[in-house]
């Protein structure tokens, strides 16, 4: 069974696609993006899937890839075309080629337009397609820089991308509406620039005209890019929250499990977001958790020390998730919840204080 799953970054519009193979656990994400690097490894884990390849349509000129990142902590291979002239992939790929995962492919096809190196990564079954910037939906990528040419890309699309199946379902890098899918059907009967019986010059017409603004993040990702997203001077992320043993969920919640948490000792600060009933009932409490109810945690942020990280506890882990973001909104960072709350607490064997059974 293939697992699926389409990726949202809302700063530059760009998606990124996981596919796996259920079987064998293995992955490949496709047009992974830096600032996402955590939520993707946070869904890599929770699924129990190995990354295998990271892969991008083209050297993109709108955000930094998380390749050279993903690499590090996964020790999958960048993958990425030959024409690129992309320093630090692993795999420089031409048409033709074919990325196993599992007992599933995907199927490498040249469509350059919009850069020399673009490319259209397709499902083995020819199912679905992963069109990069060469064609959105209802559109398609630039061809005004970065080694654009329009006739390349009428070819590519009706060469390469409208003689996959009608029902093949097309997947961009971006869209900036908010759809999420098309198909080859579709964009042959409707695209504006490249569907019906448009013809190579009115394409061409079409795109000397958009006069459209220089890309805003082009001077800072396209060298990024051009290295397959190595940093120039480390491998962190930003925020990163090395106070304690932590883990990122891809609900955006950082947990801390027990031990970590007794390790840290008084280096933290605990807080008890149950009802007080709760607090001195049955399950107990944290030795030294201060008891501030969900309910009254924004009138009372000032009872925090703000040099000192927060641990949010409560009876399973949720309302403890909901206090991190309560807390990260009123600008207290080094924050996490417990990772099973007072049931995991206890259960694990955990000292506790109160009226307990």
């Amino acid at each position: 069974m293939l697992i699926f799953r389409q990726l949202f970054d809302s700063k530059s519009s760009t998606y990124t696609y996981l596919l796996a193979d259920e079987e064998s656990g293995e992955a490949i994400l496709i047009d992974p993006v830096f600032e996402q690097i955590r939520r993707d490894l946070a869904l890599l884990n929770e699924l129990g899937l190995k990354l295998t390849h990271i892969l991008d349509t083209h050297c993109h000129a709108d955000h930094i890839t998380s390749a050279w990142l993903l690499k590090i902590r996964t020790r999958a291979k960048i993958g990425i075309s030959s024409n690129a002239g992309v320093e630090n992939a692993d795999i420089h790929l031409s048409h033709g080629d074919k990325l196993s995962f599992g007992s599933r492919y995907i199927s490498v096809r040249e469509t350059p337009g919009h850069t020399d190196g673009c490319v259209t990564y397709v499902l083995d079954n020819e199912s679905m397609a992963f069109t990069g910037d060469c064609l959105l939906i209802r559109g398609c990528g630039r061809t005004d820089f970065q080694q654009g040419k329009t006739r390349h890309m009428y070819q590519s699309v009706h060469t390469q991308i409208f003689t996959l199946p009608d029902d093949a379902l097309l997947y961009p890098a971006h869209d900036y509406r908010g759809l999420t899918v098309t198909s080859v059907k579709e964009e042959k009967a409707f695209n504006p620039r490249l569907g019906g019986k448009l013809d190579e010059n009115d394409f061409e017409g079409f795109m000397r005209n958009l006069n459209l603004p220089h890309p805003n993040q082009i001077d800072i990702a396209l060298p990024a890019n051009l290295k397959s997203g190595k940093p120039d001077d480390d491998m962190s992320v930003k925020d990163e929250q090395d106070w304690a043993d932590l883990n990122y969920t891809f609900a955006g919640i950082w947990e801390i499990n027990p031990q970590s948490l007794e390790e840290a000792g008084e280096e933290v600060q605990i807080v008890d977001v149950r009802a007080e009933d709760e607090y001195l009932g049955p399950l107990g409490h944290i030795p030294n958790a201060s008891l501030i109810p969900l309910d009254q945690l924004t009138d009372r942020l000032a009872e925090l020390d703000d040099t000192r990280p927060v641990v949010a506890v409560c009876r399973g882990g949720g309302r403890s998730a909901q206090a991190t973001i309560i807390l990260k909104k009123h600008g207290i960072e080094h924050v996490a919840s417990l990772s099973g709350g007072m049931l995991r607490w206890r259960a694990e064997g955990h000292a506790v204080v109160g009226n307990i059974d």
